[in-house]
């Protein structure tokens, strides 16, 4: 089984334009949205959930109003101001968006009247798409752990693989180089690191290749709307060879791919030009793929 990772520098490069496009083209694969903290995959998949279920990790405090005799303790050794006190009745109570889950509170009232349960952090999801099982999560406001829920849909989408005998899994990554993107990328067969011809562009690019080598996972880079700026579209395969690392193609800029969008389509299903550029950047990556399946026999 190979898994395909596309991943940005930051957001709004058309990573996941691409990673939808990529899905209806594979024709045979399972998909997983692991940008948990902005899922939208969702929205171009026509996805029907046949699984939904909740996300829980760490803990929160919640303080039992009938036995806390008020002292005040907590409030004092809460140090992330998360512990409310109301005056008119004289009610502490815990605002849970404040709590860091840490204990203290728990560990240090007199009368033992905090309770300490699991933290809901989000949900994840199976659903049936036209273009195959997707595995995606969303990440509650304000929820952590963004990092194990990600690994947690990896691994769902990959226990479908194996269920419907399934070679390849299509990862939809979180922008940027945190915890959830090193949950995404470890382990991968190999990543499309999705960029666009700016400065920023640029940097963030040259961060995730980085990111990429330190894992030790082949890469493929792809500039998006690079005819908006030639010249920086040029600087950046450029870095790119003194990476070691070939690129994938180019995709130009064109107001049909957010129109697809708009519409809950795959831009690689419409009649736009822009839908020839990411069927050759499909191409490479196929190569690639079958490159690495040879390597490994």
């Amino acid at each position: 089984m190979k898994e395909l990772v596309v991943i940005s520098g930051k957001g709004g490069t058309g990573k996941t334009s691409l990673t939808a496009s990529f899905a209806a083209l594979a024709g045979s694969s399972v998909i997983a949205d692991c940008d948990v903290d902005a899922a939208n995959l969702h929205l171009v998949m026509e996805p029907e959930t046949f699984r939904h279920e909740e996300f829980f990790s760490g803990h929160e405090a919640v303080i039992r109003t009938q036995d806390c005799i008020k002292c005040g303790r907590c409030q004092a050794l809460c140090r992330f101001e998360a512990i409310r006190f109301e005056p008119e009745g004289r009610i502490f109570s815990v605002d849970p968006y404040n709590c860091e889950g840490c204990g203290v509170c728990v560990d240090h009232c007199p009368v033992a009247a905090i309770d300490f349960p699991e933290r809901r952090s989000g949900t994840w999801s199976l659903s049936k798409t036209p273009y195959g099982t997707m595995a995606h999560a969303k990440l509650d406001p304000a929820g952590e752990n963004s990092g194990q829920l990600v690994s947690l849909v990896r691994k769902e989408a990959k226990e479908r693989a194996r269920e419907e005998g399934k070679s390849l899994v299509i990862t939809d990554g979180p922008p940027g180089i945190g915890c959830p993107v090193i949950a995404s990328v470890t382990g991968a067969s190999l990543v499309l690191i999705v960029t666009e011809p700016t400065l920023s562009g640029l940097h963030d690019m040259e961060r995730v290749l980085q990111l990429s080598a330190h894992f030790r996972v082949p890469a493929l880079v792809s500039v998006n709307k690079w005819d908006l700026n030639q010249e920086m579209t040029v600087r950046i395969e450029e870095k790119c060879l003194e990476y070691n690392v070939k690129s994938a193609g180019r995709v130009r800029y064109d107001k049909g791919v957010t129109q697809a969008m708009v519409k809950g389509r795959p831009a690689v299903l419409t009649d736009i030009p822009a839908a020839t550029d990411i069927r050759a950047v499909w191409s490479e990556v196929e190569k690639a793929l079958t490159t690495l399946k040879k390597e490994e026999r």
